[in-house]
């Protein structure tokens, strides 16, 4: 890699181990998002900790609204106020107490217990990982040059997944046991005396991603270079709030710029509704339990980091708005299978399905073909992302990183809380889930009609 670091606003070499710092909180990350989120605590709130698991798939959704709502908001403040400030480790820090402690909550959600409590757990720890992206984004430009940086933010993400395939098939293999048996897929007692049937095994991946996140973000903080100097915080906030105002008015003039982070904002609508919904949807479809859930999750996050070094040779040889075209032109096929899929049929009743189960896991037809469809969706949502990551790391300046990865954590917030939200509604109103989740089309559609138009790189004019 033609490797560059920047100390203030001049160059300096960078080590190899900077970079493999930096690509390491990606890896400290997300178990966060696999474990808890999607797989393994969030199946867990939909199907077992009500009786209800349709008021529950709202609940939840709700969760990530709120979440959503408050991260747009804050997003792009923070990033001008880092800017000013100069460094982003201090900032990385600090969301990593609230983190920490937020997912150490989690493991008092048993079964019958309030549901606020957990609601607000998830709702800090996701507002504090999504600002701790945000600074470790805005580092990225530091690091390499921007012939360079596909290959670098689709490598960091793919090890991500490879990171949270790994936890995820512990806590499969190891600790999660079946409700009936109480034994793990290998046949094993849970460790640490796990009790499945009040959910312990699933509640431990809070504890479990929290403490990974403590260990595998040191690097980061030890080896990646930060930009140092900038102004006293007061001072830093004062200046940034200015930048905002100063930032969003600059964006009526870069209008190629506006339009991608507009383009991203919806389809990262879709992309954000099928991690969050995706695997309390199957749950509440097929009764999956955490084994089951597990072991689709394993699927997926083994498809993915194929997905992830694919895409980072794509993206390095055609560029990042290829490689996102390409893989939502992927979860939009893929979210066609998923709605279409019944007990006994899919692709809207014209491929009928067996009804019968042959036993074990996923015995019929219908989790077969939902498995089928997880394969696209494995393959694209993380190139989606990290090359939406490098098409904006190759349109902005360094020094001006902070305050656009900001903006760039506005666009994929600012309506997020729409493709839940109307999840919600719809689910609630038709009693449908398949309806619900039929809502993520339009904001995968949408957003990929918007950049099919969209120059690349987006500061061409």
């Amino acid at each position: 890699m033609n490797r560059i670091d920047w100390t203030g606003t001049q160059p300096q070499r960078a080590t190899r181990r900077g970079i493999w710092g930096w690509m390491f909180f990606d890896w400290a990350a997300q178990p966060f998002f696999t474990v808890v989120t999607t797989f393994i605590f969030g199946p867990y709130f939909v199907a077992r900790l009500t009786a209800d698991p349709v008021s529950a798939q709202t609940l939840w959704s709700n969760m990530a609204t709120i979440s959503s709502v408050i991260i747009a908001i804050l997003s792009p403040i923070l990033g001008s106020i880092a800017d000013q400030s100069g460094g982003r480790k201090p900032w990385i820090g600090f969301f990593a107490v609230i983190k920490i402690a937020s997912l150490c909550g989690l493991w008092f959600a048993a079964p019958g217990s309030p549901v606020i409590y957990p609601m607000i757990f998830m709702i800090l720890a996701s507002i504090a990982a999504e600002f701790s992206i945000v600074f470790n984004d805005s580092m990225m430009p530091r690091l390499v040059g921007k012939d360079e940086v596909g290959r670098l933010s689709n490598t960091a993400w793919g090890l991500g997944y490879l990171g949270g395939m790994i936890v995820l098939i512990a806590v499969v293999a190891l600790l999660a046991g079946s409700p009936e048996t109480g034994k793990t897929i290998l046949g094993l007692d849970p460790l640490f005396g796990l009790d499945p049937r009040t959910g312990e095994d699933a509640r431990i991946t809070g504890p479990i991603s929290a403490v990974w996140y403590l260990i595998f973000v040191l690097p980061m903080f030890l080896f990646t270079p930060d930009v140092k100097g900038g102004l006293p915080f007061a001072a830093a906030v004062r200046s940034g709030l200015r930048e905002v105002r100063h930032t969003l008015g600059e964006l009526k003039q870069r209008r190629s710029l506006l339009r991608f982070l507009v383009a991203r904002m919806i389809y990262q609508d879709g992309v954000n509704g099928l991690l969050i919904l995706g695997g309390a949807f199957a749950a509440g479809m097929f009764g999956w339990a955490t084994i089951e859930i597990g072991i689709y999750g394993i699927i997926l996050n083994v498809v993915a980091i194929f997905g992830c070094v694919i895409a980072g040779r794509i993206d390095a040889r055609i560029g990042s708005k290829a490689t996102i075209l390409i893989s939502l032109t992927m979860l939009l096929l893929a979210t066609f299978g998923i709605v279409s899929t019944q007990p006994g049929s899919t692709l809207f009743g014209l491929v009928p399905l067996p009804a019968t189960d042959s036993g074990g896991l996923f015995g019929t037809a219908a989790e077969k073909a939902y498995i089928g469809y997880g394969l696209l969706i494995g393959l694209a949502f993380g190139p989606v992302q990290a090359s939406s990551r490098s098409y904006l790391a190759r349109s902005v300046s360094l020094d001006e990183a902070g305050r656009y990865f900001g903006i760039y954590a506005l666009s994929g917030r600012a309506t997020s809380f729409m493709a839940t939200l109307l999840f919600s509604i719809v689910t609630y109103t038709t009693g449908s889930s398949h309806l619900g989740m039929a809502t993520l089309v339009l904001f995968l559609a949408g957003g990929l009609i918007l950049l099919i138009r969209t120059p690349y790189p987006a500061d061409r004019a």
